[in-house]
């Protein structure tokens, strides 16, 4: 998910360290952190990788003294550039972990004998289906789950609707060559077809992640194939679904606005280019809505298509976006006090039972909550969109337990072959090589 976002995350990471106080107030009854009727204020750190959220989440820290004014909390952005797990790490071991980490899925195992088990809180019963499943170890809850995402193509409407001549139907595209017609309309119309954000995460965790999530819809099947390349014994070259991807690949470099330049983007293109309307797709995932929004010419309106893989339009993938729980939360339990302790599982509830901790993460950071009970319907068009593939039973579980240095390193292939540094062949020996080396 990022992270993720990509990213997550991932994305946006800002070089300060911001402590975050406020005024305050009473504690509400039963507050763990004034447990004890001390005043004493219990400081609490949260390690961010999703650098998109990070002034929101400054601000949640904001309205969480309000609410818990004993509880100091300082936000950690991780640096650009440097994974969750390489920051997390490196506290660890300067001896100063922070108390709260917010990890892609598949660097939760890697803590797990540095984190609290999780497993007796209240949220774990509000949890929705499969949000628990990557994160729970040895039969023990070892993170919480911060949000769903998901990714794809991100269209703006206006563009869209002027290149169709009318209202554009997203249900419209279902093959590659319906993709391939849209693009030639939108270029028709005047406008770039197109944009690909070249960074490593965006390539590596998320468009080839499709690759992978979309070989079945039995994620045991994904989870076998995946063992079939570690053993050596993967063909990409002759995988239908890899071919497939890299063919509509090749269909989205031809049409990328930065085509002449290919790396030569940044993240922060992508948003305005599409926010603008100079171009009509960019893939990415609702994380970037916050981005978009600050240049929208369409009036919100904004929707996901799925990244087509063959001209088939049964086949598994040309009508399912990629969606899961794309970052968790985990407690350190190896320096924090139980003060700390106490006060970070105090700030995890906040998100899910208190009014101003369910805006924090529907209307404020525009995320879709994994927990049953928010009732809050999300503002923003890229998450109702999401919203909307799920409950349509138009989803692919996407790839949140790759290793964690899959998306630096297939990234920087698959950035190569944007390039056209590299070609298919290489490409192929590049991921293969990559996989035979994971233990």
């Amino acid at each position: 998910m990022k992270s993720r976002k990509r990213l997550s995350a991932w994305i946006l990471s800002l070089a300060l360290v911001t402590t975050v106080t406020a005024c305050s107030s009473s504690a509400p009854e039963g507050d763990s952190a004034a447990a004890g009727g001390t005043s004493k204020e219990v400081k609490i750190t949260l390690l961010n990788s999703k650098g998109e959220i990070q002034q929101q989440l400054e601000e949640a820290a904001k309205a969480f003294k309000t609410d818990h004014p004993d509880i100091a909390m300082e936000i950690i952005p991780v640096p650009a550039g440097q994974s969750p797990f390489e920051k997390a790490s490196a506290l660890y071991a300067s001896g100063n972990p922070a108390t709260i980490t917010m990890l892609d899925p598949s660097d939760v195992i890697k803590f797990k004998d540095r984190i609290a088990d999780l497993s007796g809180e209240k949220w774990k019963a509000d949890a929705v289906d499969k949000s628990l499943d990557g994160s729970t170890l040895d039969g023990k809850v070892m993170a919480f789950p911060l949000a769903i995402e998901g990714f794809g193509l991100i269209y703006n409407k206006a563009v869209l609707d002027k290149a169709a001549g009318g209202s554009f139907d997203p249900s419209s595209v279902k093959t590659r060559q319906d993709l391939e017609k849209l693009m030639g309309q939108v270029k028709a119309s005047g406008t770039a077809p197109l944009v690909i954000s070249p960074m490593d995460w965006s390539l590596g965790a998320h468009y080839l992640s499709l690759a992978y999530s979309a070989q079945s819809p039995d994620t045991a099947k994904v989870a076998a194939w995946i063992e079939e390349l570690k053993a050596g014994k993967g063909d990409l070259a002759n995988n239908k679904v890899f071919g497939g991807l890299m063919d509509t690949f090749d269909l989205m470099m031809k049409n990328n606005i930065d085509e002449a330049s290919a790396l030569s983007g940044t993240y922060e293109r992508g948003p305005e280019l599409l926010g603008k309307g100079e171009v009509g797709l960019w893939f990415m995932g609702n994380w970037a809505w916050p981005q978009i929004q600050s240049f929208d010419t369409a009036g919100g309106q904004y929707g996901f298509l799925p990244v087509p893989l063959s001209d088939n339009p049964e086949d598994f993938g040309n009508s399912q976006i990629a969606a899961a729980v794309s970052k968790r939360l985990v407690l350190d339990k190896e320096k924090s006090t139980p003060e700390q302790l106490a006060a970070a599982k105090t700030f995890l509830n906040w998100m899910v039972y208190e009014e101003k901790g369910q805006d924090f993460l529907v209307n404020k950071a525009s995320l879709i909550p994994a927990f049953g009970n928010i009732k809050l319907e999300p503002q923003d068009p890229l998450a109702k969109s999401i919203k909307d593939y799920i409950a349509r039973g138009k989803t692919q579980e996407a790839m949140g337990t790759l290793p964690a240095d899959h998306w630096a390193k297939n990234g920087a292939a698959m950035q190569k072959y944007l390039s056209k540094t590299g070609d298919r062949a290489e490409l192929i020996k590049d991921i293969e090589s990559y996989w035979k080396s994971v233990k």
